[in-house]
C-alpha cells in the first residue's frame, strides 16, 4: 500500500501527514525516498533522516519507479543489497528526472555493503555518494544534509 496520496487530477499531491507537495513536476526537497528490499533498513532510515525534518517515503525496489513519479523527491536513498545491485534498475529513471529539474536533484544515496566512492565503486554518474553498512546517524545524516544544502544552491 502507498505511503502517499495522489489526487488524479490536481498537479499536487500529499506526503505521509498531510502535507502537500504541489506541482509534481517540481522537485520537493523536503521529501526523501528510501528504497530498499529489507523492511528493517527502510525503517532505520526513514527515523534518521526525520531527524533533519525531512519526510521520508519508503517503498521496496518493485514500487520504486512509481514512487519516483509521483513523490518527486529532493533526494534519494537506495539500499544497494548485498552486491549493490538491488536498485540498479532505478538509474535511468533518477537520471531523467536529474534531467529534467536541471541535474541537482534528486540527490542519490547509495547505502552499501563497501566503502568508496561512486567512482572507486565504480556505480555511475547516478549515485551522488556512498554511505558505508552498518547505517548510523552519525554516517547518514551530514550526507544527506550536505547533498540537499548542495541542490539548494
Amino acid at each position: 500500500m502507498s505511503n502517499w496520496n495522489l489526487e488524479p487530477d490536481s498537479g499536487s499531491f500529499e506526503l505521509p501527514g498531510g502535507t502537500d507537495v504541489g506541482n509534481r513536476n517540481a522537485a520537493n526537497l523536503a521529501a526523501v525516498l528510501v528504497i530498499g528490499k529489507s523492511n528493517i533498513t527502510r525503517v532505520v532510515v526513514s527515523r534518521i533522516v526525520e531527524r533533519s525534518g525531512l519526510r521520508p517515503v519508503a517503498e521496496s525496489p518493485q514500487d520504486g519507479q512509481r514512487a519516483l513519479t509521483k513523490v518527486m523527491p529532493g533526494t534519494v536513498i537506495l539500499d544497494g543489497g548485498a552486491d549493490n545491485c538491488d536498485c540498479n534498475h532505478l538509474y535511468a529513471y533518477l537520471s531523467d528526472q536529474r534531467r529534467a529539474s536541471g541535474g541537482k536533484v534528486p540527490c542519490v544515496i547509495l547505502l552499501s555493503t563497501r566503502t568508496g566512492t561512486p567512482d572507486t565503486l565504480s556505480l555511475g554518474p547516478v549515485i551522488d555518494a556512498v554511505v558505508a553498512k552498518p547505517i548510523t546517524p552519525e554516517s547518514l545524516q551530514p550526507v544527506v544534509d550536505r547533498l540537499l544544502e548542495s541542490a539548494r544552491r
